[in-house]
């Protein structure tokens, strides 16, 4: 069936929005429609949360409490060449899918000899249709457990496209594979999904984008990332979050790491207007590493609502976790992060620090940070930091000449070179430097 049909557009409080979204999408693949049946149940039987809720708690609930009026698998009528050719960020790449509005807006790019050595590169619609069997064993398989569990299930009910990558075993990849997700269409409800998966001893990287096609229209944005890393892989997986400052968005991100892995996972968060993100690394084999990073550059009154958990299942293994925001104007963070050690994960070293650089005296952050720990012989530690700039160093600049929203910019380009140094493409860290230096002279 082809992915560039045009559908109707019906609004997320339309009583008929899931029947509509069946009878359009035309997968027949009978235990992906089931799945999205049980969604939808699970979806309708499930409260709204409450600020009341500690998984909610400091956040600003209302605003994902009133998403009635976006439409479901929104396609904008307007050419999308332009978006095409903007989607060429790296020179060098294993392979590129693009997409607007959940819908395919380019053919998908592959390496030839990575197809030839079982590569899969390609749309999660595609995959669904040609791999069932291999979607079907990690498809949905981890949820973050975070407090989104009614948007993970309409995120799975109205699902109809998204990315798939499989790396074979003993296959390593230095190129990354790239995929961009664009949100075209007026009140679009978006539900992109990523499902990754290295298999034994395998490494590549899959970095995607996140943007919004024009800054004034409106958008609901629920994603979905799932990364499989198998024994002695070592897969990274990098989120530039994007969309513009009229967007409601979520990330819903799982990692399932098993024995000796290295796995890494960064997000960038620099647009929405309420973003919120949770983060879930599960480490289930011993001798593994998992990394979690995230850079935050709220301005105006954006708020980055970010809960996180580092499981520990088995032992000898070792994960970390480092947040870092810059906080502008009146914008707000949230972290909430909490370790925990099951009885028979001796010897787990685990950390997690969130650090917050107050650039205005009107910005807020929340920190809570957490610990719970069931075996006795490990080393967890957690923490969060929150201060202003140093005048001393601010001084520094000045006294050389350069402006104070000069100076205050190469401080923060210096606080975040610890995250943006551990991507994997110079190109790639060259981007993420030109997005922050954006937020210094674009406040949203």
């Amino acid at each position: 069936m082809s992915e560039t049909l045009v559908l109707s557009h019906p609004s997320l409080d339309d009583p008929k929005v899931f029947e509509v979204h069946q009878e359009q999408t035309g997968i027949d693949q009978d235990w992906f429609k089931q799945d999205q049946q049980k969604a939808w149940n699970r979806y309708m039987e499930l409260p709204y949360p409450a600020r009341n809720n500690e998984k909610w708690r400091f956040a600003n609930v209302k605003h994902f409490t009133n998403t009635g009026s976006y439409r479901t698998a929104a396609q904008a009528d307007e050419d999308s060449t332009h978006l095409v050719e903007e989607s060429h960020r790296l020179e060098k790449v294993a392979g590129r899918i693009i997409l607007t509005d959940d819908i395919l807006a380019a053919p998908v790019e592959l390496d030839e000899e990575l197809k030839a050595k079982g590569v899969i590169y390609t749309t999660l619609f595609d995959a669904i249709v040609k791999h069932p069997d291999l979607v079907k064993e990690y498809f949905m398989k981890q949820s973050p457990d975070l407090g989104s569990e009614k948007f993970e299930a309409l995120h799975l009910a109205l699902l109809r496209n998204g990315v798939f990558l499989y790396v074979p075993d003993n296959l390593e990849i230095e190129e990354p594979f790239m995929a961009y997700n664009w949100a075209v269409a007026d009140k679009a409800a978006l539900f992109p999904h990523t499902l990754f998966i290295t298999g034994k001893n395998a490494k590549a990287s899959l970095v995607e984008f996140q943007e919004a096609a024009h800054q004034e229209t409106e958008h609901f944005i629920i994603a979905n990332a799932h990364l499989y890393a198998g024994d002695g892989s070592k897969p990274s997986h990098t989120i530039v979050q994007n969309w513009n400052a009229n967007t409601l968005s979520m990330q819903l991100n799982t990692s399932n790491a098993q024995n000796d892995t290295n796995a890494k996972s960064t997000l960038i968060n620099v647009g929405s207007s309420h973003a919120r993100q949770e983060v879930h690394g599960k480490i289930f084999g011993s001798g593994s590493n998992v990394e979690l990073y995230a850079l935050n550059v709220p301005t105006g009154s954006q708020e980055i609502d970010q809960r996180t958990l580092q499981t520990h299942i088995a032992p000898h293994s070792r994960s970390d976790l480092l947040f870092k925001n810059a906080l502008n104007d009146q914008s707000r963070t949230i972290f909430s992060g909490l370790i925990i050690v099951e009885e028979n994960a001796q010897q787990t070293d685990a950390y997690q620090t969130n650090n917050n650089l107050m650039l205005s005296e009107d910005a807020e952050a929340n920190s809570l940070p957490g610990l719970e720990i069931k075996a006795n012989d490990v080393k967890c530690s957690h923490g969060a930091t929150t201060g202003r700039m140093d005048n001393s160093e601010l001084f520094y600049f000045l006294a050389r000449g350069i402006t104070p929203q000069k100076a205050q910019e190469l401080m923060v380009f210096g606080y975040f070179e610890e995250i943006i140094s551990k991507l994997d493409n110079d190109q790639l860290a060259d981007y993420v430097r030109e997005l922050v230096q954006h937020k210094f002279t674009v406040r949203t």
